[in-house]
């Protein structure tokens, strides 16, 4: 298992856009209208099995933040390690202070975190990685831990029929309780799927560029464009473990986008079944589809789905 994003540089101010016509990345998938309309609500449960995460960051003071109980030890004691900057960057996406350089989706929430990459990996050698049956024990974990949404900015890698049976099972358990999955697509640059990405519980995350075009390094597939969205994977600024802030690029980067947006909506109709949010986040008008390139997420768009299903999202 290994994170999905490679980290680009470190910044400490908002680095300009290449492309003229960029777009910011919230704008992008209409997801400033939703949290001009709330910020979370701390009952909204989302898990991160990532890597550990600096808690003492500045712009993560106020964020609920619950570590999940494990064998691991995961409070982020080695700063400079690849999986407390990974695990850091996609909380700062997700729970960083409104107003900050990060994203900051849904800082009301309650971020659960599950964290399963080691520490023991300097930030400039090879990067983490955790096996399928850790993934799984972490996903069951999250969803005992009353999670309404996962997001794995992960994939497996050298798996076994075992591990992969485990990792079904851990994944049929997810849907089974309602909790939905997001996860990124992988940065091979293939076509194909793995044992997450197929399954179809699971809302894959392809990364695109700032203007919506898919980016050269993003797997995609049959399973992928069927039942996964697009986000932007690029020029993506977050949360550093130094108290700044840094850029990364990948498909890690772009899944807590769509796990975000899945977390206002829950916020916003707290009543929905996960069946109903998950359909209209992927596709709001029953769009069918036959291409391995999913949609641009449209946040927007779910939201007035969702209002369409009335409150109750039944």
């Amino acid at each position: 298992m290994r994170p999905l994003s490679q980290q680009s540089s470190v910044t400490s101010g908002f680095q300009p856009l290449s492309a003229p016509n960029a777009r910011n990345p919230l704008d992008l998938v209409n997801l400033s209208p939703l949290m001009q309309i709330t910020s979370g609500r701390v009952e909204t449960r989302i898990a991160l099995i990532d890597g550990p995460v600096a808690a003492g960051h500045p712009q993560l003071s106020s964020a609920n933040l619950i570590e999940v109980p494990k064998q691991m030890v995961g409070s982020c004691k080695l700063a400079s390690s690849a999986a407390c900057r990974h695990g850091t960057f996609i909380a700062g996406i997700l729970a960083a202070s409104r107003g900050s350089e990060a994203p900051a989706i849904c800082p009301g929430c309650t971020l659960l975190i599950r964290p399963i990459f080691p520490e023991t990996t300097p930030a400039n050698s090879s990067i983490p990685s955790a096996t399928p049956e850790d993934l799984a024990a972490a996903i069951v974990e999250c969803v005992d831990a009353g999670a309404h949404v996962i997001n794995l900015s992960a994939a497996i890698a050298d798996t076994s029929f075992r591990g992969e049976r485990r990792l079904k099972d851990a994944l049929n358990y997810s849907a089974q309780s309602g909790v939905i999955i997001v996860a990124a697509a992988g940065n091979q640059g293939s076509i194909g799927s793995s044992a997450i990405t197929r399954h179809p519980w699971v809302i894959p995350v392809a990364a695109c560029d700032l203007m919506g075009r898919s980016l050269s390094y993003s797997n995609l597939g049959n399973s992928i464009g069927r039942r996964g969205l697009s986000a932007p994977g690029t020029g993506i600024i977050s949360l550093a473990v130094n108290g700044q802030t840094t850029t990364f690029v990948g498909t890690s980067a772009a899944a807590p986008f769509v796990t975000g947006a899945i977390a206002l909506l829950l916020s916003i109709f707290p009543n929905a079944k996960a069946t109903v949010v998950k359909q209209v986040i992927t596709a709001p008008f029953g769009t069918r589809r036959a291409t391995v390139v999913p949609p641009l997420m449209d946040a927007s768009a779910a939201y007035r789905a969702m209002r369409g299903v009335g409150s109750s999202g039944e």
